[in-house]
């Protein structure tokens, strides 16, 4: 790297890592600075300032159980060298599935397969800056069907009414209100546990008639599933 260009990529870190100082030397709601903004507010700006020195790049997030996922990414600031993790977060917290360093220009990349069927979200940690990149959505196939006609109105086993606007699937064990992303080509959707069933032997899942339209789903057969 040329010098002038090094240079400058060390004074816009010194920046960022400046700012982050100032304004968690303030405590929230309760002081101001000299032109009135309160020190929530620097605080806001210096979180945005710091996610900013990582930009997202193309990346794979949507794959079949042990298939190959990948983030990539550069570090604005451009430097090589630079210790990035990837983070996938639970109901635990946030913990590391993925570590690489950055390459010249600030260019970072990982790749790895995801063994179980689940849906999270991602971020990326590089020294003081954090970015959250977007949901991994790691699928497996299930049979499904679908409901409705005939059936509005009726009382639906995790509360409310079935009505034709009625967004959501019926599981037989899964937690009334947790989440399952749905997809069917390029169609996605992420809906709730409302209900439970299917009766029928060999289906797992059953989607409301709001649900199956979004899919463009026609009736029984299998869908790709996280859950």
């Amino acid at each position: 790297m040329r010098p002038h260009l090094n240079l400058r990529a060390r004074c816009a870190v010194m920046a960022l890592g400046a700012l982050l100082a100032i304004s968690l030397s303030v405590l929230p709601g309760t002081a101001q600075s000299d032109d009135g903004v309160g020190g929530s507010d620097l605080i806001a700006g210096a979180r945005a300032a710091i996610a900013a020195d990582i930009t997202p790049g193309k990346s794979r997030l949507n794959v079949l159980a042990g298939r190959r996922a990948a983030v990539n990414g550069r570090v604005v600031s451009g430097l090589a060298g630079r210790h990035a993790l990837l983070q996938r977060h639970s109901g635990r917290g946030w913990s590391t599935i993925d570590r690489a360093t950055t390459r010249a220009g600030g260019a970072f990349a990982f790749a790895f397969r995801p063994q179980r069927p689940g849906s999270a979200q991602l971020r990326v940690l590089v020294d003081a800056a954090r970015r959250e990149i977007g949901r991994l959505n790691v699928y497996r196939r299930a049979a499904v069907s679908w409901y409705g006609p005939g059936l509005y109105g009726n009382k639906l086993s995790c509360g409310g009414r079935l009505t034709p606007g009625t967004l959501g699937v019926a599981h037989k064990t899964l937690p009334c209100g947790s989440h399952v992303t749905l997809r069917k080509g390029d169609r996605v959707i992420r809906v709730r546990v409302v209900d439970r069933g299917p009766y029928v032997g060999g289906r797992e899942f059953d989607l409301t008639s709001a649900t199956r339209t979004r899919l463009h789903f026609r009736g029984v057969g299998s869908l790709l599933v996280a859950s």
